[in-house]
């Protein structure tokens, strides 16, 4: 990487500012933090452009998906590096190479444009005082800059829309979260209840009608399914984000039409194949196939980089395993933090992918960033900086060197990752696991009070 200092260099600046931020209680006005996040952003992308290294998969994977869309080819089985995701992005990519422009701006255009655009979305998420200091924060995010302006990789279009979705399915009025009040058994009491009061299709007749009342949440739980759907078109990793937005929604009926809707998108950009990428029908079956595979690249992060010593390689046994251990973590996560606010319970959830996955890629460490930027825990910082750290470099300063002493290199880096699992893990929100043994919050609280305290 050519601008390994420059770009280095507005990092720092990024990561002083919001810590400066954070201490002196800054609330920047939109405008400011807007501008700071587009200079930021467009300074990093413009000399990236220029650089002599550019990501493998930026170039054999991101510009071949757009390329097959303009030769009217699939861009899962026609690109050559092969796009694993529905087509939704490769439109794109096609549209802004149609347009003539050069690849190496016009693909981090997406993504930049994505990442602007979320850090309102990080300050409506917090809500409250605090959020025109969460959206400054997330405007100086060194991992966001790093994965939007330099790798150029899809987190961002993933995140603007899933986030939105969470904005919506909270809806306007008060911020403070809502938290999930009702025990499973409860539930179960008063389903029987209904049931035997009015009968089985009475029941029903009554769950599936909506009142007057109700019509409004039910509009707002089909635009945030819309949305989340629209983030599940860009990479499949939004489904984490599902749960916490069903559980902003009021109501097993809003919550139906949402997960509905959800799949609304999907759907829509899968069957359309054929008329916009040429697809044939026959083939549509493949590339569900090849979307629905997870390829077992394990030791770039964590206790697979240990246990390989480092070497990026594809084991399926450790990648069967993590992957078992991924959906076991996350059932006992949703379980501790069942009574918490669905964006606490979101943010545990994406903190302990991170700590069990068997295979990482430095963006994906992006994941959970708008949602502990919003709101921080005691250890946020040192998870924001550490991670960031860690993947600065993997890409300024592994990036410095030719092929063979990468791969020495890359062994060291991959391994040294383990150290940022405990850091992660001790980022949840732990404390917050049941808001009803949460302190009462005096007016007197400010941002730079929180800081200790871990709350919002």
């Amino acid at each position: 990487m050519d601008y390994a200092i420059p770009t280095g260099l507005i990092l720092v600046i990024g990561v002083v500012l919001a810590l400066v931020a954070q201490w002196r209680g800054w609330r920047p006005t939109l405008l400011i933090t807007l501008a700071v996040g587009i200079g930021f952003r467009v300074a990093i992308m413009l000399m990236s452009a220029v650089d002599t290294w550019q990501p493998v998969d930026f170039v054999e994977s991101f510009k071949p998906a757009g390329e097959a869309i303009l030769n009217r080819e699939d861009p899962v089985l026609g690109s050559e590096g092969g796009w694993h995701f529905l087509p939704t992005i490769p439109y794109v990519y096609g549209l802004l190479l149609w347009l003539g422009i050069p690849w190496e701006i016009g693909g981090r255009l997406v993504t930049v444009v994505a990442d602007v655009i979320l850090i309102p979305l990080v300050g409506a998420l917090a809500g409250g005082r605090t959020a025109s200091l969460r959206a400054f924060q997330y405007a100086c995010n060194p991992l966001a800059l790093l994965v939007a302006s330099v790798h150029g990789q899809v987190e961002p279009v993933a995140l603007v829309f899933g986030v939105a979705a969470f904005v919506v399915a909270r809806g306007p009025g008060d911020p403070e979260r809502r938290g999930i009040t009702m025990e499973p058994r409860e539930a179960v009491q008063r389903l029987r209840g209904g049931i035997a009061a009015h009968g089985f299709a009475a029941f029903l007749r009554q769950a599936v009608a909506p009142r007057a009342g109700e019509r409004g949440d039910l509009r707002r739980a089909l635009y945030a399914g819309l949305l989340m759907g629209l983030a599940l078109c860009a990479k499949s990793w939004p489904i984490w984000l599902i749960p916490g937005m069903l559980l902003l929604l009021p109501g097993l009926r809003s919550r139906a039409v949402a997960l509905v809707a959800t799949g609304i998108a999907p759907v829509f950009f899968l069957v359309t194949l054929p008329i916009f990428a040429g697809t044939s029908i026959s083939q549509i079956p493949e590339v569900i196939a090849v979307i629905r595979h997870i390829r077992p690249i394990v030791g770039e992060w964590g206790w697979t980089a240990i246990a390989v010593g480092g070497d990026w390689t594809l084991h399926a046994t450790l990648a069967g395993i993590g992957t078992y251990l991924i959906y076991a973590t996350v059932l006992v996560v949703i379980y501790l933090w069942r009574k918490a606010d669905p964006i606490d319970l979101t943010t545990a959830i994406l903190l302990a992918f991170m700590v069990v996955t068997p295979r990482l890629g430095a963006q994906y460490l992006l994941w959970f960033m708008p949602f502990l930027v919003a709101r921080p825990t005691r250890f946020a910082w040192p998870a924001v900086i550490g991670v960031s750290l860690w993947a600065g470099a993997g890409y300024m300063y592994l990036t410095q060197f030719d092929t063979d002493t990468w791969w020495e290199l890359h062994s060291i880096w991959a391994q040294a990752s383990i150290v940022l699992l405990p850091v992660l893990a001790l980022a949840m929100p732990w404390n917050r696991r049941n808001p009803e043994k949460l302190p009462v919050r005096s007016s007197t609280d400010s941002p730079r009070a929180q800081v200790g305290a871990g709350k919002r």
